[in-house]
Formats: structure tokens, sequence, C-alpha cells
């Protein structure tokens, strides 16, 4: 058993939807760490450019704008891929929206856009890019890899009114057990991945916040980005080759607190 090789990416494809910034881009960044090329989606592409080019530091990287929430914007991103490459080792479902608002207020809109960001999209981009998923376990001798973003709040409770983000990342847990059993026979893992307090645009108060959130954190402190970085190299390589359907929980420590 050779450690560096089990943990590597080299050589490896991968597409990180919502890489252009927060737990996404942490991911893209271990990724291409790792060796792997990485292509990354959001909705702005002025912002997907940008992350883009930072990104190039660490390893190839290229941009591919869309809205993974329709199935229009999936069919873009995946020809966009396409022009690229026939092939893909690596699907992070990272694309993610998050809506508070009381009970009694709690409106359609906000419940339509997070389901269909959170669940429907990891779904359907997974399906339409099975093809690409089949051809690289075919064509490299290793298997291919989703792995979905959940959330330590589709397991436990959070304190706010986030009736369809708590709804969404559950469902998202238990879709990839779903799929995960489907797929693995045909060389295609699928996992998860629960996160915690990073801070991000999403997690406003983990960003801004930090000091007050890691009072209530057994480890004393809100993620870091080699925190999220390691538990995808390890799901994406094959170190996690026998890791089918499981969503690890990357939090400090909090969900078996509350």
């Amino acid at each position: 058993m050779d450690p560096k090789s089990l943990f590597s990416l080299e050589g490896r494809v991968a597409l990180v939807t919502g890489g252009s910034r927060g737990i996404g881009r942490m991911i893209a960044e271990g990724l291409l760490g790792q060796g792997a090329r990485v292509y990354i989606s959001a909705r702005k592409a002025e912002a997907a450019e940008t992350a883009a080019r930072e990104l190039s530091e660490f390893g190839p990287c290229v941009a591919l704008p869309a809205d993974v929430s329709t199935l229009d914007g999936m069919e873009g991103l995946l020809s966009a891929f396409r022009s690229h490459e026939d092939h893909l080792d690596i699907l992070v479902n990272n694309a993610g929206a998050a809506w508070g608002a009381p009970f009694d207020e709690f409106p359609e809109s906000g419940w339509d856009k997070v389901m269909n960001l959170n669940v429907k999209a990891p779904f359907f981009l997974t399906q339409k890019a099975h093809d690409l998923l089949l051809e690289a376990h075919r064509r490299g001798g290793h298997l291919a890899k989703v792995i979905n973003i959940a959330s330590i709040d589709g397991m436990s409770l959070n304190p706010w009114e986030t009736y369809s983000y708590q709804a969404s990342k559950a469902g998202v847990i238990h879709l990839t057990k779903r799929m995960a059993v489907r797929l693995a026979p045909e060389g295609i893992i699928v996992s998860a991945i629960s996160p915690g307090a990073f801070a991000s645009e999403m997690n406003k108060n983990a960003r801004d916040n930090a000091d007050e959130v890691r009072t209530g954190i057994p480890s004393g402190r809100i993620g870091k980005p080699e925190d999220m970085a390691g538990a995808a190299i390890y799901l994406a390589s094959d170190a996690g080759d026998y890791v089918v359907g499981s969503a690890l929980v990357v939090d400090g420590g909090v969900n078996i607190t509350r």
C-alpha cells in the first residue's frame, strides 16, 4: 500500500458546482492540489471566471458558468464540459441555497428555489452526466465518484426557521443512499459530506461571528478550508472507494451535541 498514491488524484477530471466561493471553492482547491484537472460552475459568469483564474495557481482550473437549478442550465453546463472532456472522474454536487422565514410567512418561492438547487440538481446533473462517469471508470481503471454536499442541518435541527433548507439537506442524505445503491455496481461511488460551520456567503454567521460561533463547537473553532478539502480528497480518491452512500460529518463535533 502506497499512501501517496492512495490519496492521489493525478490525471483525474473533476466538476464542482458552486465552485467559485465557500465550500465549493475549498473543495476545488483541494482537488487541484492533489493533481486533478478541475472545472467549476457558478451562476455568475464573472465570479466563476475570477475564481478559476485564482484557483489556477494550484492547477488547471476552468470556469463553466451555469445555473444548475434548471434542467436547461444543467444541459448547458454539461454541453460546455463536453467541449473540453469526454469523461468525468469526480462530480461534486455543491451548488446550494438557503432560505429563512417564519412558519406563517414562509413563501413558496423560498421552498422551490431551495429544493430545486439542493435536491433536484444533484439528482438530475448526475443522471445527465451518467455516461461521462461510466466512461471515466471504463478508461481509468478506478471508480468514478459523486460527492453530494449535504449539511448537519439535515441530520439535526438548527435554531432557525429554515424549513426548506433543512428538509432539502435531509433529502440529500437519503438521496445519496438511494443513488449509491443503484450506481455502485457500475463503478460509480456516491457519497456525501455534511459540513458544520464554515465561513461562507451562505453561512454568514460563521463568517462574521466566528468567535461567538466557536463557543458552541466542541473543537473550539469553525471549520478551516483544509478540513473540507481533506474530506473531499478522501472521498474522491481511491482511499474512499469503500465509502458507499454515507454522509461524512465534518463539523468539529456539533451534531453529536445537539
